[in-house]
């Protein structure tokens, strides 16, 4: 299910701008948290669940490895635990390094769902007027990845079919991968010309050429983007006016718990449950409509 990218797509870069920005510039670890789980549950509801195992021992594996740099690297804080090396192990230094895990692991994920929700071509209605050449080079950067994955796939089974990787020595792997990679580089060079000479003979980017698109703005986007301008309004209005301010060195303050923090609380919650929400009414009403028929 992928209810939430229909709404229009500048309803869609407004959301995920807001998420994201406050992902990255506010450190108040309930909003990090809560982000996390936002970006938890909209991605379990976006990728096959064939995916979901191998999603989960990347993440967990990245959390646990930024969760541990931190202290080994920074010393900072009032509290030591105790010596490695010399060096102090201070208990705000792990409580950071687990924030800063949060945070990655939340934007990582946040930044998959936006792959997955905003699309090359969502992307070039929103810029190819005013940024026409670098929304193209941003839109084929943005899908770059996914395709080189799935044809990095496509590729090595036709090896396989082909009886390459039959045997298990390490030095035939090792020769069929860089077999495998140089093939893609090939063809990365060859799909990046051929898009460009593509989107050159259709005249992208000529001053006065029209478009065809099937994105229409209608009452139901307009609502969305209202509540997540509210909902984004308030967080960014508690972070300016120190409300929810949070500081880990040199020693971790007490987090806010006033009327307003909690406030924002609630609203950035909401703010990033939004598209879980509304991917979970769309299957319940999709089942209940099935169960009419």
């Amino acid at each position: 299910m992928k209810a939430f990218a229909n709404y229009h797509p500048a309803v869609l870069l407004v959301y995920f701008i807001s998420v994201l920005g406050t992902v990255i510039f506010v450190s108040n670890p309930v909003l990090q948290i809560t982000a996390l789980l936002g970006g938890i549950l909209f991605s379990l509801m976006l990728q096959k669940r064939s995916e979901i195992p191998g999603n989960i021992g990347f993440y967990t594996a990245l959390f646990l490895m930024a969760a541990i740099l931190n202290p080994m690297f920074s010393h900072n804080g009032v509290t030591p635990l105790f010596f490695l090396n010399g060096n102090p192990v201070t208990y705000e230094a792990i409580i950071r390094g687990i924030a800063i895990a949060v945070m990655i692991v939340g934007f990582l994920l946040w930044c998959k769902c936006y792959s997955e929700i905003m699309t090359s071509d969502k992307f070039l209605y929103l810029f190819g007027k005013a940024i026409p050449r670098f929304s193209l080079i941003l839109a084929m950067i943005l899908r770059f990845v996914p395709m080189f994955k799935r044809r990095w796939h496509s590729v090595k089974r036709a090896q396989k079919a082909m009886g390459f990787y039959s045997t298990k020595s390490y030095v035939d792997r090792i020769r069929n991968g860089i077999r495998v990679f140089s093939a893609m580089i090939a063809w990365t060079f060859e799909n990046t010309l051929e898009t460009s000479l593509s989107m050159k003979a259709r005249g992208y980017g000529i001053k006065g050429r029209t478009n065809f698109t099937l994105f229409r703005f209608y009452a139901h986007d307009a609502g969305i983007l209202n509540v997540c301008v509210l909902l984004a309004a308030l967080t960014a209005v508690g972070s300016v006016v120190g409300e929810i301010t949070f500081y880990y060195y040199p020693r971790i303050t007490q987090l806010s718990l006033s009327p307003f923090a909690i406030c924002v609380y609630v609203a950035f919650g909401a703010l990033s449950f939004l598209p879980f929400f509304i991917e979970v009414k769309e299957a319940l009403v999709w089942k209940y409509c099935v169960s009419k028929i």
